[in-house]
């Protein structure tokens, strides 16, 4: 114990002096310009420290090292959550980091298979000092022994499994297991789908993938960024603490509600209707909409637009001809129009030219090529001719195209119609808006010309800046070079021109690669991780497939767990549309969350409808039996229970159908009922979709006959101890035999 705490000491030592230099860096990098721009000083300090060393050492401060590996040969390498060396010039590495090739063995390493290893050692801390130490003998022909020998090698991992939760997700580096680990180290490329049933660290593997994939790949992903997509904002802050405890903060966290930038969705709809909204349908429903904006006059019956030299016809023939055109030439929608434009203003300027230069006598035009050039500025100058080719061939925004469409869906059949349709301006856009808006964006286009003109007339004005400094820069200073036979005079202006010095006074952007993915709906990540990934509808796919081109991916999930009415459920239904058969599929069969007490309840559960389905192993028991008990005053007996099943330490759901939060929150000292519930308070009242990914101590299930087989699955395994059922309703069938008697 005296040499691993001394060994730790000159760690942090070692720590101490990075965390000097990195601020003294910071500080050196900053230089005072005045308090005029104090704001943007601080921007930039905050920036560097976010994306350096000083953040990762923060960040891991907590558990820096947790373990060591010793090697028959003698030599011993420590193992932690970041790299770090004795000084710049050691080869080997004082602290070895966890994704390192070198500290594989740690979590592979068995005594079938050692791996070159005498003996792997878990460290546990309290603060900078090391409290307990825990070896597993790998080579089994050593003699040697520490005392601190751990038999089955499983203590670190129990204490792990055993201890309170916080409400925050905890990485999990420490214990990770061999056939995590292998999926963790998985290939970059393609897709990879980790399938797994509640408890099986599917969501922490995920994590840690994306830390690992950082670490490897470092340039590559720096520069474009990983993309994590979680079912709902409160499961995002769940997890937001385990990246940046793995040294990693260049990840954006966000549910598909939040990835069109501008939009944040608030709004919710009835199942019925994110159902229809998310079904594939949606994609031609939509691009038939936006053509049904494409018009064009009736025959018969033209655009009659006022001219000052007599009214020009927009009839259906010149309108057509140029919607053809337009439509040929495949481009979305607002970058056909000036397709579209052009022709209309040809052919009205022709109708104009052919009305004014005509011979009465059948001779000739009259016009020439200027005069025909003066005529088309006059008719494209024209705000009545625009008026109307804005009228046949609007400019449109997704939003405001999208509004418009739900209050009239067309394209649908007339019950999604119904489901999906809203008054005109009412309402916030939902989570199911969102793949919609994403989709209406793509058919649109961006017409980005007046935005380049205005960063092209920004830099004109700055090289005209520049300019003006150099030829005042002109009779001043000179450099002068000289040599045996002559001296040359050099002016600023001889060594830089204006175009250089203008790009000096741009502005840089100091985002990160994740924060400017965040506002640029079109970014292409480096890889995408999707958590719950079952329950995303066809239409959020098309989404996230457009955000990796190359089809880099990671999808978890638990097709027993799906509960959308729009989501997939099937990989090879999501995937079969961008990748056909080409991914590759792994299982995680270990449960660590749920004792085999409950998971047995759960299994039953579902084994109701589904009679070949075989749950997860779980690797401990409690002792503890689930209990189940009718309630006629359901508040009451609710928050009977609460206070009976509220851990000293740790927490506790309570999971009811929502319809039932407003009248159990005020039983519930203190817990407010919510779309975003605080997970880091002792009781939590929660819906079951809510509960997706998370887990507590304890969880309390209310009102079970009123969930789906899904949704009742995931309720039962969010308990890591114990679990207790209070209904007033009929009781589901698998559940009968925990009821407890009056």
């Amino acid at each position: 114990m005296q040499k691993e705490q001394e060994f730790i000491d000159r760690l942090y030592a070692r720590v101490d002096e990075l965390r000097g230099i990195a601020a003294d860096s910071v500080r050196a990098a900053i230089t005072p310009v005045g308090t005029g721009q104090q704001a943007r000083l601080e921007r930039d300090l905050l920036v560097v420290e976010r994306s350096g060393l000083l953040a990762a050492l923060n960040a891991v401060e907590g558990s820096l090292c947790f373990g060591r590996i010793d090697l028959k040969g003698g030599t011993a390498h420590h193992i932690g959550r970041i790299g770090i060396r004795a000084d710049d010039t050691e080869r080997t590495p004082l602290l070895i980091d966890w994704r390192a090739p070198v500290a594989r063995p740690f979590y592979l390493a068995t005594g079938h298979t050692p791996m070159g290893l005498r003996r792997r050692r878990h460290l546990t801390f309290d603060g900078r000092t090391v409290t307990e130490l825990h070896d597993e003998i790998l080579d089994l022909d050593d003699a040697e022994r520490t005392g601190y020998e751990d038999p089955t090698g499983d203590a670190v991992l129990l204490a792990a499994l055993n201890s309170a939760r916080t409400g925050r997700m905890g990485d999990i580096v420490q214990t990770i297991q061999a056939e995590q680990d292998r999926i963790i180290r998985h290939a970059h490329q393609g897709v990879l789908v980790v399938e797994g049933g509640p408890g099986t660290g599917k969501t922490a593997v995920a994590l840690h993938r994306a830390a690992f994939l950082l670490y490897e790949h470092r340039e590559l992903l720096a520069k474009r960024a990983v993309l994590i997509v979680g079912p709902n904002p409160a499961f995002l802050k769940y997890i937001s603490e385990v990246l940046p405890a793995l040294g990693e903060t260049g990840v954006l966290l966000s549910t598909v509600g939040e990835l069109f930038p501008g939009v944040h969705a608030t709004g919710t709809d009835t199942p019925r209707a994110a159902a229809v909204k998310g079904a594939a349908a949606m994609a031609e429903a939509l691009a038939l909409a936006v053509t049904d904006r494409q018009q064009i006059p009736m025959p018969g019956a033209p655009l009659v637009i006022p001219h000052d030299d007599g009214d020009l016809i927009l009839d259906w023939e010149i309108a057509y001809e140029a919607r053809q055109a337009a439509r040929d030439t495949k481009l979305p929608h607002n970058l056909a129009r000036p397709h579209f434009a052009f022709r209309v203003l040809d052919a009205l300027t022709a109708q104009l030219a052919e009305r004014l230069g005509a011979d009465p006598y059948g001779g000739p035009n009259f016009l020439g090529p200027d005069d025909l050039a003066q005529l088309g500025k006059g008719v494209a100058a024209s705000r009545e001719v625009h008026a109307a080719i804005e009228e046949l061939w609007p400019t449109l925004t997704p939003q405001g195209f999208l509004a418009d469409y739900l209050t009239e869906p067309t394209h649908v059949p007339d019950e999604d119609a119904r489901a999906i349709r809203r008054a005109q301006g009412s309402g916030e856009w939902t989570a199911a808006d969102v793949p919609l808006l994403d989709e209406v964006a793509e058919l649109l286009g961006h017409d980005d010309s007046a935005e380049r003109a205005a960063a092209e007339a920004a830099r004109q004005e700055r090289i005209a800046y520049a300019q003006g400094v150099l030829d005042l820069s002109k009779g001043s200073e000179t450099y002068e070079f000289e040599d045996e036979d002559e001296s040359e005079v050099l002016a600023a202006h001889d060594i830089v021109d204006a175009d250089r010095v203008a790009d000096w006074y741009e502005e840089e952007d100091h985002r990160s690669a994740a924060e400017r993915a965040a506002a640029d709906r079109t970014w292409a990540f480096g890889h995408i991780i999707v958590d719950e990934a079952q329950e995303l509808s066809p239409m959020a796919w098309r989404l996230l497939m457009r955000r990796s081109p190359t089809r880099s991916m990671t999808l978890v999930g638990d097709p027993a767990q799906t509960s959308e009415e729009a989501g997939v459920g099937s990989w090879e239904r999501i995937l079969a549309p961008y990748v056909e058969d080409r991914f590759e599929h792994t299982r995680l069969g270990v449960n660590y969350r749920t004792p085999s007490e409950i998971m047995d309840v759960a299994a039953a559960v579902l084994r109701a409808e589904h009679p070949d389905f075989e749950p997860p192993s779980s690797v401990r028991s409690t002792g503890v039996r689930p209990w189940a008990r009718a309630a006629v005053d359901l508040p009451g007996a609710v928050a009977a229970a609460v206070a009976e099943l509220t851990p000293e330490e740790g927490r506790l759901a309570v999971i009811a159908p929502r319809a039932l939060h407003g009248a159990l929150a005020p039983k519930l000292d203190g817990v407010v009922a919510g779309a975003e519930p605080d997970l880091t308070r002792a009781v939590v009242l929660l819906d079951p979709r809510q509960a997706k990914g998370l887990e507590f101590d304890s969880v309390l299930v209310v009102e079970p006959g009123e969930f789906g087989v899904s949704d009742l699955y995931v309720a039962l395994t969010r308990a890591t101890q114990s679990l207790g059922i209070v209904h007033s309703g009929e009781l589901p069938l698998p559940l009968r035999q925990f009821a407890v008697a009056d």
